[in-house]
């Protein structure tokens, strides 16, 4: 499939027929995407997705992040399609999930072999939380500003987004925002990096000491922040944070939900600063497109009570065998296919042509990212970094649909997570269409 950057109305009759008889019973709060859009899917193969009306995208969110493989993957659907002539759910153990866990923990950083099995993100923040007060009997949690880990009760404390929590108090008691994360494009604290010597982590620290009883059971970091904007902190951050977890004796849990399995051009986030962290969790891209969701610890860590009771870090969803059947393929595909390189060196060269775009834009105030994982920042005046109004954003968003490109650009921070099995040809492609869309706005 390709693109000649020609237009057509999005969405079409078919998709707006379809999603107004699906309006009358789905409940408000579909994700924005899906609801600005209004597309209705036919098929979709690889980056490549085709609605009702015959019209085709090149999908540069990969379904928030989920899509690693992208659709259909030849590999992932054989698999899937062997496993459910099996077996669908269950606890028990099956070939898929014992190879899928040895897989994983293959790749995963020295020490942390101990897997368990969910099927959310929040599901699995919630249950790492669980595993830090059974291994330190603490019961205090902290996160950044701007983070994003779920929108259960048991997480929505921990949001650094308030609009996701406005009417929903009290939050849980126990967990605490204590400063902002390294945002460098709009620091808190007005200042600039390195000179600053991370002082919104300073400011974090001594929110700490104002704000909690001294009982920090762990501390909560993205090592690059998704839903903020694909916020990419300076080299040695996540080291200083994790420093920071000792100094108080406290776990140090790195959500890799979207950082994770190779979206950075690493297998894994952390390792952009070279540490272990005490606890990951991990999903999105790990199912492509199948609920799945994990957390990774040591052993020991995992087998603290009660956490480490039967039954007592289980959920009846978590390990199903169609859930270890997508897992493995994903891992399968990732190693077999070398795609965390192929995100590095598609990323940059991306990346490199949004630069370049950023010079030549008057909307353009910010390019970061790693790997596949990029952020580009829109504004009105670049100088005084006034964020682009939404009602620009959302033309924006809907002239990329009329040339056949999905992207996050319906806010000012625009989010560019595409499969991992783009193509430098097709990644060009989606890059025109955005150029083009931009151009539009002037």
């Amino acid at each position: 499939m390709s693109t000649d950057l020609t237009r057509f109305k999005v969405p079409g009759p078919a998709s707006q027929r379809l999603f107004e008889q699906e309006a009358k019973y789905m409940a408000p709060g579909l994700q924005s995407i899906g609801l600005f859009s209004r597309i209705v899917v036919k098929k979709a193969r690889g980056v490549w997705v085709e609605d009702v009306d015959g019209n085709r995208y090149i999908d540069f969110t990969a379904g928030i992040g989920v899509g690693s493989l992208g659709h259909a993957h030849p590999h992932y659907v054989k698999v899937l399609c062997e496993q459910i002539e099996r077996a669908n759910y269950g606890s028990f153990s099956s070939e898929n999930r014992v190879e899928f866990l040895r897989l994983l923990a293959s790749i995963t950083p020295k020490g942390l072999d101990a897997v368990q099995m969910y099927s959310g993100g929040a599901e699995a923040v919630e249950a790492a939380l669980r595993l830090a007060k059974s291994v330190t009997h603490k019961y205090e949690f902290c996160a950044f500003w701007g983070g994003f880990h779920g929108k259960t009760g048991g997480v929505l404390g921990l949001l650094g987004d308030t609009s996701f929590k406005v009417g929903l108090g009290p939050m849980m008691p126990g967990v605490y925002l204590p400063g902002p994360y390294a945002y460098c494009y709009r620091c808190a604290l007005g200042l600039e990096y390195p000179e600053c010597g991370f002082g919104c982590l300073e400011l974090f620290k001594e929110g700490i000491r104002r704000q909690s009883c001294q009982n920090i059971a762990a501390i909560l970091v993205e090592p690059i922040q998704g839903t903020a904007g694909n916020v990419v902190p300076p080299p040695g951050y996540i080291k200083a944070v994790s420093e920071l977890a000792k100094e108080f004796d406290a776990l140090l849990i790195a959500d890799e939900m979207i950082t994770g399995f190779g979206r950075t051009g690493r297998m894994w986030g952390v390792e952009r600063d070279g540490i272990v962290p005490d606890v990951m969790t991990l999903g999105k891209g790990i199912g492509s497109g199948f609920p799945l969701s994990v957390i990774v610890s040591s052993m020991e860590k995992a087998s603290a009570k009660p956490f480490g009771n039967p039954s007592g870090s289980s959920s009846s969803y978590g390990g199903n065998p169609m859930a270890a059947a997508a897992g493995r393929a994903v891992i399968e595909v990732i190693l077999r296919e070398n795609l965390v390189e192929n995100a590095r060196q598609v990323g940059a060269i991306l990346k490199e042509k949004l630069m370049e775009l950023k010079d030549e834009s008057p909307f353009v105030g910010d390019v970061r990212g790693e790997g596949l994982m990029i952020g580009v920042e829109l504004v009105s005046d670049k100088k005084n970094k006034t964020p682009l109004d939404k009602e620009t954003t959302r033309r924006l968003f809907h002239e990329c649909l009329d040339r056949g490109l999905i992207a996050m650009c319906y806010t000012h921070n625009i989010r560019i997570n595409p499969p991992l099995v783009i193509s430098e040809e097709e990644a060009m492609e989606g890059f025109q269409i955005l150029k083009e869309a931009l151009k539009s706005l002037e």
